[in-house]
């Protein structure tokens, strides 16, 4: 029979469809050299954003009688695991990158208008006795620009909803101008930086690269712009997004990821024109569902040969 691991990232429902398709499953969060250890006796391992699958837990996970041939990670984003490593060692990496898609979109839609009507501050003032009315004048996002950096799933969604609520999109990807979009206006990186009045990153981390977004890159964009990072924190300088931010340049941040989760810049989270979440993003019925349900689509296809398992 064989075994999973689910350490993080799959509903109820979905783990006991495993384990009536003839899976053995472990429902149990370990991380680090205690997480190496328990997979050692494991086929699959399925982890979500917390878990920090390295090159040490990989090597731990693999002495003796290795049995671990599976990685699936719960969401998009593979910058939690050593991908290059894993597979060198043999073990397959996967991921559930359509699932969580309007989930997320739909995040950032309301974080532009949280961000445009000061929604999150005005909530926390109320909430200790003020009544800031005066104090409080937004802005309509309606006929302003949109800038997106990545038009892939999640940005194309995003590029959807703000059409429909009356916004010009521009946006770069780094494939090029995108065929079957001409409502979007396809913009150099520099461009788009500039012209944007609400900006938002929807591209995956690329460690060899580094920050996609610092000081330079704030400089170049609207005096008062609104920003927005729902992708990965390690994409954007705090430090220079903090300096941004009380010189005015920014106007307003959200913001569902941070260079280090979870134990976030506080200076940052707590600025008043800052509007947090705790990575959200995918924090829905709907899109674990999704999820959960394409993980059990993933396992049953890697092990499908087996006559053991109920398919």
């Amino acid at each position: 029979m064989y075994r999973i691991l689910v350490a993080d990232g799959m509903n109820r429902d979905q783990i006991e469809n495993l384990k009536q398709l003839g899976f053995d499953v472990i429902d149990k969060y370990y991380d680090g050299e205690e997480l190496g250890l328990m997979c050692q006796d494991v086929d699959a391992l399925v982890i979500r954003s917390k878990n920090k699958i390295t090159k040490e837990i990989i090597d731990k996970a693999l002495e003796g009688n290795a049995r671990l041939k599976l990685i699936i990670r719960s969401g998009v984003g593979l910058d939690n695991i050593d991908v290059k490593y894993a597979t060198k060692k043999g073990i397959k990496v996967m991921n559930t990158p359509c699932a969580s898609t309007r989930s997320v979109a739909e995040l950032t839609i309301g974080q532009i208008i949280t961000i445009a009507r000061f929604v999150n501050i005005a909530n926390v003032t109320m909430r200790e006795g003020e009544w800031n009315k005066k104090q409080y004048i937004g802005t309509e996002i309606f006929g302003k620009t949109l800038g997106i950096i990545g038009l892939g799933r999640i940005g194309k969604e995003v590029a959807k909803l703000a059409t429909a609520l009356g916004m010009k999109v521009i946006y770069y990807d780094i494939l090029g101008k995108m065929e079957g979009y001409p409502r979007y206006q396809f913009c150099s990186f520099e461009e788009v930086l500039a012209n944007a009045d609400f900006l938002t990153i929807h591209i995956p981390y690329d460690k060899e690269k580094g920050y996609l977004i610092t000081k330079k890159e704030f400089d170049m964009m609207k005096q008062g712009v609104y920003f927005i990072n729902n992708a990965r924190g390690a994409l954007v300088c705090e430090h220079d997004l903090i300096e941004a931010l009380d010189a005015g340049k920014i106007e307003a941040v959200a913001m569902d990821v941070y260079e280090n989760e979870p134990k976030v810049n506080l200076e940052l989270v707590n600025h008043p024109m800052v509007s947090p979440t705790p990575h959200i993003g995918a924090s829905t019925v709907e899109a674990q569902d999704r999820i959960s349900k394409e993980i059990v689509d993933m396992i049953v296809e890697y092990f499908q040969d087996d006559e053991r398992i109920a398919l």
